[in-house]
């Protein structure tokens, strides 16, 4: 078990108020055998989990601009779930500095998943009211951006606009030129004829009832183009 300096300091966190993080640390279980302890870490966690629900939607809009409200949506919820939660606690030793009563520790509650989420939420209640948002969006972007390259392998998560940035940014360090072609039919019928290009020459076309729609047609086609075209090279 740590103790509040030694987790301080492997967390990255050495000025942290220790007040504050002995709090984020006290489960309720610890209070119901320490009665001279005040208050446990729920409150803290209530404050944490509205952070990082705030930021990860921030830093998710930044990372990919592109990327349409549905796919965020998608994307934001793995980060947040509490099963990735608890691995960043895991990853933390979080479970190691966490107080707790002698029932909760026996039955293994260093190692529950639910109990790992809700303390590295206090942890990031405390460290925003310790240091303000700033810091906590420093705090956790080198974990996003791990946790993300493992959610991105789950292609159902994204749709075909999002998976050709991606592909692009990392390929070629540009971002897919989407333009409107043509439209056509009746006004309560309306479609649309969108191209999208690349600077390597690919490009694809797309048609539907919305520009979006479009869109993600277009990009449909050049993703399977490039699906094509990885299939020949390896023959």
């Amino acid at each position: 078990m740590y103790s509040l300096d030694e987790f301080a300091l492997q967390a990255g966190l050495p000025s942290i108020d220790r007040g504050l993080l002995r709090r984020a640390l006290t489960h309720r279980s610890y209070i119901n055998e320490h009665p001279n302890v005040i208050e446990d870490n729920e409150r803290l966690e209530y404050l944490g989990d509205a952070a990082l629900d705030f930021l990860t939607a921030a830093w998710l809009y930044r990372r990919f601009p592109e990327m349409d409200e549905g796919g965020l949506t998608r994307l934001r919820s793995a980060l947040v779930r509490t099963e990735q939660l608890a691995a960043f606690a895991t990853k933390l030793n979080l479970g190691e500095a966490v107080l707790l009563g002698h029932g909760e520790e026996g039955s293994g509650g260093r190692k529950r998943v639910t109990l790992l989420c809700d303390v590295f939420e206090a942890l990031i209640g405390a460290l925003y009211l310790d240091s303000g948002i700033d810091a906590v969006w420093e705090f956790t972007e080198p974990l996003f951006e791990e946790a993300i390259a493992i959610a991105l392998e789950d292609k159902s998560l994204l749709d075909a606009r999002s998976k050709l940035q991606i592909w692009a940014q990392a390929r070629y360090n540009e971002t897919p030129r989407y333009g409107t072609v043509d439209s056509f039919g009746p006004d309560h019928a309306r479609r649309f004829l969108v191209e999208v290009t690349l600077s390597n020459g690919l490009h694809g076309f797309g048609q539907g009832r919305s520009k979006q729609e479009a869109a993600q047609k277009a990009a449909s086609d050049v993703m399977a183009q490039i699906s094509q075209n990885s299939k020949i090279s390896k023959s």
